[in-house]
């Protein structure tokens, strides 16, 4: 299952998911501490500042002036779990340039733990993405010419 986590109120994302018709669950982390917890929001009066695996003065050293910047903030992310009944694993985290072969979604499905579920593809899985296996490309429905 996908499901988008933006750290804004949905209803700032409602309209985007409305024109893209999709049905997938949204799920705000406005009010809790799951991007802190995944580390990609950022406030030290929360929790010690961490990304891509860095601390603050790892950041500061390569050159991120994480210290500068006006707190709360948030960076991308992108975090993968398995839900095996009432267990969650967390399988896979990326940040920064790591999610820069993110922008199909083949590339995102293949880091998921039953990945793309194409018909070769073992073990069998419960879904295939669009029913036929992956696509190797995307574009909005609405930005074809037709």
């Amino acid at each position: 299952m996908v499901v988008a986590e933006p750290s804004t109120s949905l209803a700032r994302k409602r309209p985007f998911k409305a024109r893209m018709g999709w049905t997938f669950p949204w799920y705000s982390s406005r009010r809790s501490d799951f991007s802190y917890d995944f580390h990609a929001s950022f406030d030290e009066s929360r929790a010690p500042i961490e990304y891509n695996y860095r601390g603050k003065a790892e950041l500061e050293a390569a050159g991120v002036p994480v210290g500068e910047w006006d707190q709360p903030f948030g960076l991308h992310a992108i975090s993968v779990f398995l839900r095996d009944g009432d267990r969650v694993f967390h399988t896979y985290s990326t940040y920064a340039r790591g999610t820069g072969n993110l922008g199909f979604i083949s590339n995102f499905l293949d880091l998921t733990p039953l990945g793309r579920q194409e018909p070769w593809e073992e073990p069998k899985g419960p879904a295939t993405a669009f029913r036929t296996g992956a696509r190797d490309t995307l574009r909005y429905h609405d930005e074809y010419d037709d």
